[in-house]
């Protein structure tokens, strides 16, 4: 029993090639690098998308501008899924840190309590961390050893 939840996690949750994320980026393989950039680019970009989409609501405070924002994370998204360039990857990264400055000007939802705003700014603090480790990644990929595309 112990063996078929191991195969288990091992298959879908922990790959030591589709999910490298504890591989310094030096380390990393071409193939390894390919599957980290295409996860984050196709969270980051449904995220924005739909953010985009969402703001477009009139009911949203300064929804037009952030939805013009969102789109263009959206973008620079699908530019890093399919180029792996280091400038779409850090335009990604600044989603984060623009979600964050957001809040600090214009403050959280009146209806978020103290928890939940304590835990909407620590997953983007965390969502800034890997962001950050995202770009390195796309500025490693040029030197990357292997084959660039899965079998």
């Amino acid at each position: 029993m112990d063996s078929d939840w191991e195969k288990l996690v091992k298959r879908y949750v922990w790959n030591d090639e589709r999910t490298p994320y504890f591989t310094r980026v030096a380390n990393l393989s071409r193939r390894q690098a390919h599957y980290e950039l295409f996860g984050y680019a196709l969270f980051a970009g449904i995220l924005s998308g739909v953010l985009s989409v969402a703001a477009l609501s009139s009911a949203l405070p300064h929804g037009d501008s952030v939805s013009l924002y969102a789109f263009t994370v959206c973008c620079a998204a699908i530019l890093l899924g399919a180029t792996r360039h280091a400038w779409a990857a850090l335009w990604c990264a600044g989603a984060p840190a623009a979600a964050l400055g957001y809040f600090t000007l214009y403050g959280f939802h009146p209806v978020l309590g103290d928890p939940d705003k304590v835990l909407v700014v620590a997953a983007m603090l965390f969502w800034l961390l890997y962001a950050l480790r995202v770009v390195a990644v796309a500025r490693a990929w040029p030197g990357l050893a292997g084959p660039a595309e899965p079998d």
